[in-house]
């Protein structure tokens, strides 16, 4: 489990300057980076933001089974259970659930994980960044691996 953890953290962390060094930002038209088009194809960034915009709305309305279904098989055996799942997300994650927008931005190839930062507004206008952790399972699905809050500097209007 720590270890599941301080890899994530690590990937979040790569993720995070190599987001801020580039110019982090919005691509309306569904650009990516030359270096994640070149490892990932464009066409996998929609069925990335689908897995995770269908957690958070599971997330959101409580269906822990339907939310717990987008986890990858080591986050499932870390859980064990939906339920456990859900405990946790309300425990660490309440900004995932509490933000009163979501938005996508450019995701990322990084040392060979794929991360999908996820811009977070909460209520009170407090703005973090969920770097998701992805992985491509078997069967062609995506699922989640991990998630990392951070703080951001920018500042919702």
């Amino acid at each position: 489990m720590i270890g599941v953890q301080r890899a994530v953290a690590r990937c979040a962390a790569a993720a995070l300057a190599a987001l801020l060094f580039a110019g982090h930002g919005h691509a309306a038209d569904g650009a990516r980076p030359a270096a994640a088009q070149a490892t990932l194809p464009a066409a996998e960034w929609p069925a990335i933001k689908h897995v995770i915009e269908t957690q958070l709305r599971a997330l959101r309305a409580g269906d822990a089974a339907k939310a717990f279904s987008f986890a990858a098989p080591a986050i499932r055996a870390q859980f064990v259970t939906a339920e456990n799942f859900l405990y946790q997300v309300r425990l660490g994650y309440d900004a995932l659930l509490a933000a009163r927008r979501t938005e996508f931005l450019v995701g990322a190839v990084i040392d060979g994980s794929v991360i999908q930062p996820v811009r977070l507004v909460g209520a009170d206008d407090t703005v973090r960044v969920a770097l998701y952790t992805m992985e491509k399972q078997d069967d062609g699905s995506w699922k989640i691996t991990g998630c990392v809050l951070a703080p951001s500097t920018v500042q919702s209007a």
